[in-house]
Parts: structure tokens; C-alpha cells; sequence
């Protein structure tokens, strides 16, 4: 069972969110909190498995709420809720540690396979925003890649750039044609040798460290291939669920 605490100053937000999640076998809502100081305390009180955290809060923002929790709890696992026009919001909460971002605007069904992701110990960028997300911290890049990278093995080099670019370990496992638990293995290998909690830390550190180059301008202009579908499910999750 997947526990989770919904932090959100609307209350409706909330209801809604607990009625999506409530229907789902797998997944519990265990606490609510309308405030950031609220997310840190019931975050201690009720250890949840994944943490729903809206950025603008009362009392204490998302991010600073953020921090507190991964400062007494490193294994903490939190989702973000974000918007095409917090992108500064998005860099912080990446800075601050959190596991992945969800869209408001993002199906339910992608919200619920987020949910599921980030719990089995993994972590992701919605791919509406990884782009952005890509350009913004290659323009802070550091002066030289850190000498961790020396200590991955060739192939583990080759599977760190697809992780990089936002593939999941099945379509890597394609792209070198290794099966998915060989994958998974040379994930958990790079992650450690990196010093890494997740993914969304390897896609900065291989952009910020000039391992990859980020998109041209004329690529980055297409749109990405789940744009079509996230326009098909404008039903969203405060559409169909009054958040």
C-alpha cells in the first residue's frame, strides 16, 4: 500500500485529490495538510510512502516545507505539483531534492502512474517539462565534470546518457538491447558511484556537467511526443475531480 499526504491550501484540491486516490487498490490517502509547517509535521506524525506538495502554501511555501522534510528524512519521496509558469519553482524544488513534478494540468491517469513511479523508488520529470527543465541548468553548468564519472564502466557511461534524456529502463533496454533487470542494475551501480538519490539528479548532473549537450533550438521547438495526448486528456485532475 501506497501511503501518501496531500499538501495543498485548497481545501476542494484536497477532496479531490483523496477521492482520486481513494478509489485506487493500491494507494492510501493516511493525512491532508493545507500549509507548509502542516506538511512537515503530519510528514514526521504519519511517515508516508510519497508526499503530494503544492508549491504556494501559507505559513511555509512548498519548497521550504520541502527541505525541512528531507532534512530529517533523506528517504522521503515528494511529488511535486507545478504549472507551466513556476519554472523557477521547478529548478528550486529539484535543487531541494524532491523526486519528480506533476502537472495540474496532467491526467489523472498520469498522476496516479506518477505516484506509483516515484514510490518504487524511482524518480521523473513530466516530459512537458523536462525540456525546460534541461536548458535552465546547462546554463548553471560547472566548471568540470566530477571525477565520479571516471569510476563508471563504458557501458554504464552509455546508459547514464539515455537515463539522462529521459528514457525509462524498458526503452533503454531497447536502445542496448540489455533486458530490463540488467538496466535496473547498471541504474542502481550509477546512482551509487554518483553519489545520487534518483534519476531527476542524474539528468542535472549529466547537463550540468556538459556529459550531454541540451537540445537545439530547432529540436527543442518540437513538441514532445506526449503533447498530443496531454491536450486529448484536458480532463484533468481538478476538472474531473473539482481540484
Amino acid at each position: 500500500m501506497i501511503r501518501v499526504l496531500v499538501a495543498d491550501d485548497q481545501s476542494m484540491v484536497r477532496a479531490g485529490f483523496r477521492m482520486l486516490l481513494g478509489g485506487e487498490e493500491d494507494i492510501e490517502v493516511v493525512a491532508e495538510a493545507s500549509n507548509g509547517l502542516e506538511a512537515v509535521d503530519k510528514a514526521a506524525r504519519f511517515d508516508p510512502g510519497i508526499i503530494l506538495m503544492d508549491i504556494r502554501m501559507p505559513e511555509l511555501d512548498g519548497l521550504e516545507a520541502s527541505r525541512r522534510i528531507l532534512a530529517a528524512d533523506p528517504a522521503a519521496r515528494i511529488l511535486v505539483l507545478t504549472t507551466f509558469d513556476l519554472d523557477e519553482y521547478v529548478f528550486e524544488a529539484l535543487r531541494a531534492g524532491a523526486s519528480g513534478f506533476v502537472l495540474k494540468d496532467d491526467s489523472p491517469e498520469q498522476l496516479l502512474a506518477a505516484i506509483r513511479t516515484v514510490a518504487a523508488g524511482d524518480a521523473l520529470l513530466s516530459p512537458t517539462i523536462t525540456r525546460r527543465v534541461i536548458q535552465a541548468f546547462t546554463r548553471v553548468r560547472t566548471a568540470a565534470p566530477p571525477k565520479e564519472l571516471d569510476e563508471l564502466s563504458e557501458r554504464e557511461r552509455d546508459v547514464f546518457r539515455l537515463m539522462a534524456r529521459g528514457l525509462s529502463n524498458v526503452e533503454i533496454g531497447q536502445e542496448l538491447y540489455i533486458g530490463e533487470t540488467t538496466v535496473k542494475t547498471h541504474v542502481t551501480h550509477i546512482l551509487q558511484k554518483l553519489g545520487l538519490r534518483d534519476r531527476v539528479q542524474a539528468v542535472v548532473l549529466a547537463y550540468q556537467s556538459g556529459l550531454l549537450e541540451p537540445p537545439t533550438e530547432q529540436a527543442s521547438a518540437q513538441p514532445s511526443p506526449d503533447s498530443s495526448s496531454s491536450a486529448a486528456t484536458r480532463s484533468s485532475v481538478a476538472e474531473r475531480y473539482g481540484a
